[in-house]
């Protein structure tokens, strides 16, 4: 079961904070703040040592439990709602970076580590990856990784590989945006009705398009474990899926949540927090 502990704020007649500690007592008393844990008495504040509490009786009493519980904040950008976009950055205006998680109404797996800002001017800058999944699941459908090629004319099937070719005439362009690693998929009808899902077929090993010739296809390596089934029809529809760490693009949505973190022990302040985004054109 996880406990926090709730501080009341007169000044905006709210409970702002949540702290990780579990006092079996506490009490105000000579402007300062004292509570009982495990029948010891402890002062807070009285010590540079930050997001950690009852260290002694931890150490004495559960030498597993960890004391130290990293500090967290959260809140929105909401910066025109009725239009859809893409937040690509996070900026923080502070004296060091913190660990970045983001949340929009249409995805979950936005994150920046906190090893990933960068100092410039006095401010830490860094872009918003996201966090994927081999092979895709449904939430990273509208990342903008995510491309469609076109259904297929035929697939050769080989030893652990596959080859799927593509029509001349009409000519169904697979473009330079593919690449040699990329995950190739089809699509197969979900459970529910009118919706389809991504069934992972391969990683690229080869891209030709040579039109006069007739060659236009891709090779791919079907042996990974997380491939389950072979294409099943000559004629799925195939898209790929771009490392999405690298290139994801930002996270889209109407809104952003989003939640720092640090694992400072030291003091470390935070003044403001901004983000460059745009607006998503379908």
């Amino acid at each position: 079961m996880s406990f926090k502990t709730l501080t009341y704020s007169p000044a905006v007649q709210g409970w702002p904070s949540f702290y990780s500690y579990n006092p079996d007592w506490m009490i105000g008393m000579n402007n300062y703040f004292y509570s009982f844990k495990g029948g010891n008495l402890y002062r807070h504040s009285s010590n540079n040592l930050r997001n950690t509490f009852y260290k002694q009786w931890c150490d004495q009493h559960s030498p597993a439990l960890d004391p130290f519980s990293p500090t967290t904040l959260k809140s929105v950008i909401n910066d025109l709602p009725l239009e859809n976009k893409l937040f690509k950055t996070m900026d923080l205006v502070g004296d060091a970076p913190w660990a970045a998680t983001m949340t929009t109404d249409l995805q979950y797996t936005g994150f920046i580590d906190q090893n990933w800002f960068e100092k410039k001017e006095s401010t830490w800058f860094a872009f918003v990856r996201n966090s994927g999944t081999t092979p895709m699941s449904a939430p990273e459908y509208p990342l903008r990784s995510v491309n469609g090629i076109g259904n297929s004319t035929s697939v050769v099937i080989g030893i652990g590989t596959a080859q799927i070719n593509f029509s001349i005439n009409p000519l169904i362009a697979i473009g330079n945006i593919i690449s040699v690693g990329d995950i190739l998929y089809y699509s197969v009808p979900s459970l529910i009705p009118g919706t389809f899902d991504a069934v992972g077929a391969g990683i690229v090993t080869d891209i030709v398009q040579n039109y006069p010739i007739g060659d236009n296809y891709i090779v791919i390596n079907t042996t990974p474990t997380w491939v389950t089934t072979v294409i099943p029809t000559q004629t799925e529809y195939f898209l790929f899926n771009k490392n999405s760490v690298a290139e994801s693009h930002g996270v889209l949505g109407h809104y952003c949540l989003f939640e720092l973190s640090n694992n400072y022990n030291s003091k470390v302040e935070l003044f403001a927090t901004e983000s460059e985004l745009m607006k998503s054109f379908p």
